[in-house]
């Protein structure tokens, strides 16, 4: 038993750190990295406490898992491969589509690579080896506590009482016409609404592309229009082009209507949790929910998500992978 306490107070100390930082603000990425390392020790504890019973039982757990990695590995290459085909074949050859193939490849490419590394036993490449393999398990923890913290923000419904609900654009068919991505928020938004006994006002944020015939703002409110809402509920936001502008202009749109404003943002599913962080940074006061998304979109899109954060904070993540080359290099030094 006196094994499982150390485990279990780093869990406790985490779980407390997670719940104190999530009721001050959800919309923190630290959040993730609570989470995590609270459900990582949590499970140490219970092997822990299972060893004091059964150590052989404990063993072959612990056992069991390890065995797990290579499989589920390979499990997740293959799925990956497989959805980047789906990705083409679905939504066509562009740069976003690509990306859960090019990670199937990649993990496919580095398998190869650390095999042929073993083989010629040739200290420069052992070095780079170290090295992408460090940088990888580093990315790849980084992406386990994204993906973590992305369901359980998105698992958290809408806040009842708000005074606006704020869609975000995502570009058009065609120039004019509502895409199902697009679409899909738009019905979550009607949803909530819906659901609103104070009837919020809607914001439609987004702004006319160079390939538009018209702002994305003005063929959602369209859209929603058709689908029975009310002219007069819906605000346009035609100015922006990211995210950022996206709910900066919503946020002033909402505060000459009301100071002490509480939205709601609706976006999709693998987007929420970005969005959710950008909308901290835009001081947009309110949360952020998802609409669905196609099964086989969600991959890539997941993968987009998580890149576009590694480049929101590119300095720090330079350093840490710049530190993990050094440390093989000096081996040699």
């Amino acid at each position: 038993m006196e094994t499982a306490a150390v485990p279990f107070a780093i869990a406790a100390l985490c779980c407390a750190a997670f719940l104190v930082s999530f009721l001050r603000d959800r919309r923190r990425l630290r959040n993730g990295f609570y989470l995590f390392f609270a459900l990582l020790f949590l499970g140490i504890t219970l092997i822990a406490l299972l060893a004091s019973v059964s150590p052989e039982a404990a063993g072959f757990v612990t056992v069991g898992v390890i065995l797990l990695i290579v499989p589920t590995v390979l499990a997740l290459t293959v799925f990956l491969i497989c959805n980047g085909i789906t990705m083409l074949r679905r939504e066509g050859r562009g740069p976003a589509n690509v990306l859960s193939l090019l990670t199937g490849a990649g993990i496919c490419a580095l398998i190869v690579f650390n095999a042929t590394v073993t083989q010629l036993d040739w200290e420069p490449l052992d070095i780079l080896r170290g090295s992408l393999n460090g940088i990888l398990v580093y990315v790849s923890f980084l992406f386990v506590c994204f993906l973590l913290y992305s369901i359980v923000y998105g698992r958290i419904g809408p806040e009842k009482g708000v005074d606006f609900i704020v869609v975000l654009g995502s570009g058009l068919l065609d120039g004019h016409r509502v895409p199902p991505l697009l679409a899909s928020r738009l019905k979550r938004a009607q949803r909530v609404v819906d659901a609103e006994g104070r009837a919020p006002m809607v914001v439609t944020s987004g702004g006319q592309g160079p390939d538009e015939e018209l702002p994305e703002s003005h063929a959602m409110a369209d859209y929603l229009v058709e689908a029975g809402l009310p002219r007069e509920r819906i605000l346009l936001e035609d100015r922006s082009r990211t995210t950022f502008e996206n709910l900066t202009f919503s946020a002033e749109i909402m505060c000459q209507r009301q100071a002490d404003y509480r939205c709601t943002v609706v976006t999709n599913n693998f987007h929420v949790l970005r969005a959710a962080l950008i909308a901290r940074r835009a001081k947009v006061r309110g949360q952020v929910i998802g609409s669905p998304t196609a099964w086989y979109f969600w991959p890539s899109a997941t993968i987009r998500e998580f890149v576009a954060i590694l480049v929101d904070h590119k300095i720090k993540n330079l350093i840490i992978c710049g530190l993990i080359v050094l440390s093989q290099l000096s081996r040699v030094l």
